[in-house]
């Protein structure tokens, strides 16, 4: 199972601090941390990502310091994975100046182009993270970005959530917790769920204990618990993001990754058996437990580069379908399509051959983040 090897603010942050929060003397589910607290402590929740969309938003690649003599092709399957989804509702892609016309050449008028200072393409950490609130207001949570641990050039990526807050004109809800997008996945009822590894870790929030960074986590996204896995630290650059490892489907099913191999004592493959024990012990909020859903990896690929992320999991949701990458094993493109179907009748299931971001150690939903109807 392989990962992603080590490869202008304008709005106005609102501080928030951990004193809303407490926890619950009593908790019994050691693997989570439960707040004593409403749901939203701000009045907002993040929506699960099946929920209705305004809109897509994407990041255009435009640094040969990060992508080398794969950016052109990386740029044509961002463009391609940009223009799928654009087929079911608009989408919103960041560009710096310089690389306008490439993408312009590349999306043509199907696309809103928008300037800004992009490093790179990974629009599920660096943009913000939209909140709504029961009367129907937009804002944008925030979670610092920092390069995943100071590990790539970030300059103009960690100010992209407060521009895009900007730009839809909404408030900016500030965790003051250093993280990305990736690293968390929410219900949209009041659970989230995360690798400590990509967390609780010196890299982005030294002298925070679990515990505070849940607190904060749940203020902004309107949450109650967060149910933890341990993830694993330094094996590739997000120090082993939730959502290359499991996903709600809806607040009663979890989908999670595995290899197609077996191979004790390798990282990925005791990360994988890792996490599936650990989802076995969560119950959701009615006290049931998970369903349980085993996307596993294809046994082939096209490519064979050491940072290939060949997953499944990695999928986006959008209005009316469900974006997936196919690797070229039949068999298990096939299996893995018809299990999103069985997850999501209702909605068409699209795949795509993202071979050039797949070797970068991302996937569709790495690339994009929804902003929720209201």
């Amino acid at each position: 199972m392989r990962r992603r090897l080590l490869r202008l603010g304008l709005a106005t942050p609102v501080a928030l601090g951990l004193s809303a929060c407490g926890f619950d003397d009593g908790d019994d589910e050691p693997a989570s941390s439960s707040m004593g607290v409403d749901v939203g402590a701000l009045g907002f929740r993040m929506p699960a990502e099946e929920e209705r969309h305004e809109a897509t938003w994407m990041c255009f690649p435009g640094r040969a310091d990060v992508w080398g003599r794969d950016l052109r092709d990386v740029q044509a399957t961002i463009a391609t994975i940009g223009l799928t989804i654009a087929e079911f509702e608009p989408v919103r892609m960041l560009v710096a100046p310089d690389d306008r016309g490439r993408a312009l050449d590349l999306v043509g008028d199907d696309i809103e182009l928008i300037d800004a200072p992009v490093d790179d393409l990974w629009a599920r950490d660096t943009l913000a993270l939209f909140v709504v609130s029961d009367d129907g207001e937009l804002a944008a949570g925030r979670v610092r970005f920092n390069g995943w641990g100071d590990k790539q050039v970030h300059d103009g990526d960690e100010t992209l959530a407060a521009l895009v807050a900007d730009i839809v004109g909404v408030p900016l809800l500030d965790s003051g917790v250093v993280g990305e997008g990736g690293g968390l996945e929410t219900d949209g009822e009041g659970t989230l769920l995360a690798a400590r590894s990509s967390w609780v870790n010196d890299n982005r929030n030294p002298g925070w204990s679990e515990d505070e960074i849940a607190i904060a986590l749940a203020e902004v996204l309107g949450a109650e618990r967060v149910l933890w896995v341990d993830g694993i630290a330094g094996q590739d650059i997000t120090d082993g993001h939730i959502d290359t490892l499991a996903r709600f489907a809806d607040p009663a099913t979890i989908v999670h990754e595995f290899p197609s191999y077996v191979d004790p004592g390798e990282t990925w493959y005791d990360v994988a058996v890792d996490t599936a024990a650990a989802l076995e012990e969560f119950r959701a909020l009615d006290g049931e437990p998970y369903e349980l859903v085993r996307l596993e990896q294809p046994t082939t690929t096209r490519r064979n580069d050491p940072s290939f992320l060949p997953s499944y999991v990695n999928y986006y949701v959008c209005n009316d379908a469900v974006v997936m990458s196919e690797f070229g094993d039949t068999a298990a493109d096939g299996r893995a399509r018809e299990q999103l179907a069985e997850r999501y009748p209702d909605r068409e299931i699209v795949a795509l051959d993202i071979d050039p971001v797949a070797a970068g150690g991302g996937g569709i939903h790495c690339a994009t983040q929804q902003q929720p109807a209201v």
